[in-house]
């Protein structure tokens, strides 16, 4: 699975703890992330991580456009909801593509953590049937 990885400036050290808890379960799959998202959980837990520019400058959008070709599967974005963030229409869109495509979207840590859980036992595997179908439709 493709797995991005986003946090707001705030949320940093929340999802370092999470990547470095849940290392074992990330490490069996493709990562991505923002720009100094990226680096702080590569620096902490050594994952190799397929890092984008910072949100602000177009990291969020970068990922949206792998959500709107169905190469994401799962995103982890945990916002910060008491700050207002200047990139916040890019942000938008991101939850929107996330919907519009069927990509699980946490966009806190409890939800995180269930979905990297759930991602352990297997029970993310429809984003197998949706990679399937986009083969399908191409070779039609």
């Amino acid at each position: 699975m493709k797995i991005a990885l986003i946090a707001h400036d705030r949320q940093k050290p929340t999802i370092v703890k999470l990547a470095t808890a849940y290392k074992p379960i990330l490490a069996q799959h493709e990562l991505f992330a923002t720009g100094t998202t990226g680096q702080k959980i590569m620096e902490a837990t050594g994952l190799p991580i397929t890092r984008f520019k910072s949100g602000p400058l177009g990291g969020d959008q970068q990922i949206g456009a792998l959500i709107s070709e169905n190469k994401m599967d799962i995103v982890i974005f945990l916002r910060d909801p008491l700050t207002a963030q200047p990139h916040e229409p890019d942000v938008n869109a991101l939850i929107r593509l996330s919907d519009v495509y069927e990509v699980p979207l946490a966009t806190n840590i409890g939800t995180a953590e269930v979905l990297l859980r759930g991602l352990n036992l297997g029970l993310i595997d429809f984003r197998n049937v949706v990679h399937d179908q986009a083969s399908n439709s191409i070779n039609l």
